[in-house]
């Protein structure tokens, strides 16, 4: 598995992954925008030429948020989220970000596990945020907002 940063030469792979893996997948345009955008990072992660995961960095002033990360349904578990968390938090962390944000739905408990793993810490939580999911008791959930402190600590 080796990762690379997307372009929009990319779209019909990331979009095809945001319709296989997600219930609320990013619309084409969208998708578009964000390749193209350079206050994001979108990074792929790729077994030969198949696209098994993206994530979606975007850089704020002080700080840098995880937009998504979407892992095709038949390559979980493997390793692909970790692979691409972990590039981001580098990458936020050389670009100077002191912080970096993630919300995340409440009943994602592989996300949430992850998360915390790599060091994110929960700050509050945005009632009624995401739209109903039929396979998650189709009502609105919450928001759990994260986030990682980037900055060196003492003895770092």
């Amino acid at each position: 598995m080796h990762l690379e940063r997307l372009a929009v030469a990319h779209l019909d792979a990331v979009a095809g992954l945001e319709e296989a893996g997600q219930a609320h997948p990013w619309r084409r345009a969208t998708l578009a925008r964000a390749l193209a955008d350079d206050t994001l990072e979108v990074w792929g992660a790729w077994r030969d030429a198949t696209l098994l995961g993206h994530a979606v960095l975007a850089w704020l002033p002080f700080e840098a948020e995880l937009q998504a990360i979407t892992v095709a349904p038949h390559a979980r578990r493997q390793g692909v989220a970790g692979m691409l968390l972990a590039h981001l938090v580098t990458s936020a962390r050389q670009g100077g970000a002191e912080r970096l944000l993630l919300e995340v739905r409440e009943s994602n408990a592989p996300a949430l596990a992850l998360y915390r793993q790599y060091g994110f810490d929960e700050d509050g939580r945005r009632r009624d945020y995401y739209p109903p999911v039929e396979t998650r008791g189709g009502k609105r959930e919450a928001a759990v907002l994260m986030s990682m402190s980037l900055k060196a600590r003492a003895g770092d």
